[in-house]
């Protein structure tokens, strides 16, 4: 199912301080508003490869990208 994904720009917000790639509701739900719209896609793994583009750092988040969290 596609879905829209942001990436969150501060690495200091969650657990393992990078920049972490939630779904457009999960942000919403955080409250995250310094983010970077990553785009449309059909899994969170493909949005974690958009945004290594922009971070090398990104990680799927653990609640809302499970598929593409490292940990």
């Amino acid at each position: 199912m596609f879905k829209h994904y942001y990436i969150n720009n501060n690495p200091t917000l969650n657990p393992g301080f990078n920049h972490e790639v939630h779904t457009m509701e999960h942000a919403t739900q955080l409250g995250i508003c310094n983010k970077h719209y990553i785009g449309y896609f059909a899994n969170e793994i493909e949005a974690v490869a958009q945004a290594k583009k922009i971070y090398s750092d990104a990680d799927g988040c653990a609640t809302c990208c499970p598929n593409a969290h490292r940990g």
